[in-house]
């Protein structure tokens, strides 16, 4: 029953809910086992709307991998047959996503007002940036760093003891909009941060040596758009001219091999490389700011969903940095203490082998600034709620990537350069 509070009280959301946007549909996950059947999965999309969850699109798909996509209602039983007659390997992974969708909200924090354990929208996220900032002065101060496309401000929190010369690490959360466990991240370590500063060792030291710098959300404008209109919607809302699809994919925007591999020219598609590299307003702040403060900053983290993996440069080329065991070192110890509180299993490496190639990301652009230590992480899960993830595994999810992004900041610590 208290679920069903919680619905309701999410008045945000329910407008959405009841429209019952996803009633029906399936998302289905196939393994191509050789070429011809991905030339199959290649017609189907190029046939029918087809939401390529991961990959991220058709053109990215090689046999032996996982592809999970999502399908409309009234097609998804033709799917399934289709799928069936190819002789393809399918399971049925969400068999109605409205209903994946509606059991997201299962926290049992019933609180109105914003909460760690649950899902926020912007405003109560907006609002938390401020409320954390006036009640932790001497440990958090929250600036503006640009406007999205539709005028939102982006708030970013430096996380930290005031003292001269210090380093920093940037961690942002919220590129892809429909990704909620990533800005519930985010939310979470600058909590952690408050609360355990001088009682928990590790967290006091970073936090009396280096500034953590917090974006709890990069792409503010899709995110409120996954609240209103479209749970599923990935990119941002700048209009494309020329074409009546909306949004550029933020993580193909940057100045990073910048529309090669594993982005597409098509402002229609998911993974959309905009006009220019930092065409995004959005890209272009962060960016800016990064560029502003190279000096200081010596690490760059940011969190995705879903997948389960910590990733390195480089995603845009099947190349290795320069500092490929040292970054391996680091991914492999961080993944084990990750593993070691819940035992959820994460697969580390070099971003374009270990899941896809893909091309204008920033935390391959960010390596090539300089910033030696770049990681992206991929959360929970791998695939059973994929971007639905329940409120229920806010905590766990949290806890778990905490104890590796702390492992990263120590290390950094250790090895300024």
């Amino acid at each position: 029953m208290w679920a069903l509070w919680v619905l309701i009280g999410a008045a945000a959301v329910s407008a959405h809910l009841q429209d019952l946007a996803f009633d029906g549909q399936k998302v289905f996950r196939v393994i191509p086992q050789n070429d011809e059947q991905v030339e199959i999965l290649n017609s189907l999309a190029s046939n029918i709307e087809v939401d390529f969850w991961q990959p991220d699109s058709v053109t990215l798909v090689s046999p032996k991998m996982e592809v999970d996509f999502r399908v409309e209602a009234d097609i998804s039983s033709e799917v399934e047959d289709f799928l069936k007659e190819s002789g393809m390997e399918y399971r049925v992974l969400i068999d109605n996503l409205q209903a994946a969708v509606d059991a997201q909200f299962d926290s049992k924090a019933r609180t109105t007002g914003h909460s760690y354990e649950k899902y926020n929208n912007w405003e109560t996220i907006a609002a938390w940036t401020a409320d954390i900032a006036a009640q932790n002065p001497n440990l958090v101060t929250r600036s503006v760093i640009g406007e999205t496309y539709e005028g939102r401000p982006m708030y970013l929190l430096k996380v930290g003891k005031s003292g001269s010369n210090k380093k920093a690490i940037f961690m942002d959360c919220g590129f892809h909009a429909r990704e909620w466990i990533s800005p519930a991240f985010c939310q979470w370590f600058v909590k952690e941060a408050v609360e355990t500063y001088g009682k928990d060792t590790v967290m006091t030291t970073l936090l009396n040596s280096l500034d953590i710098y917090v974006l709890p959300v990069v792409n503010i404008d899709g995110y409120v758009y996954t609240w209103t209109n479209d749970r599923m919607w990935r990119k941002t809302r700048s209009k494309n001219s020329g074409s009546r699809c909306i949004g550029t994919d933020p993580n193909r925007n940057f100045n990073a091999g910048w529309c090669t591999l594993g982005a597409s020219r098509s402002p229609c598609d998911a993974t959309y490389c905009g006009s220019a590299p930092e065409s995004e307003k959005e890209t272009k702040a962060l960016a800016d700011f990064i560029r502003e403060h190279l000096s200081t900053i010596k690490a760059y983290v940011t969190i995705h969903s879903y997948s389960q993996l910590l990733l390195f440069p480089y995603s845009y080329a099947y190349k290795l940095p320069s500092n490929y065991e040292e970054l391996n070192t680091i991914a492999r110890e961080a993944s084990k203490q990750l593993t070691s509180l819940y035992n959820t299993k994460y697969t580390y490496g070099p971003g374009a082998t270990t899941i896809y190639p893909a091309a204008g990301g920033s935390d391959d652009w960010s390596y090539d600034q300089g910033i030696k230590y770049s990681f992206t992480f991929e959360l929970r899960d791998t695939g059973r709620y994929g971007f639905v993830l329940p409120e229920s595994q806010i905590k766990p999810t949290c806890e778990e990537t905490l104890l590796a992004v702390k492992y990263i900041a120590n290390y950094v610590l250790d090895h300024l350069y």
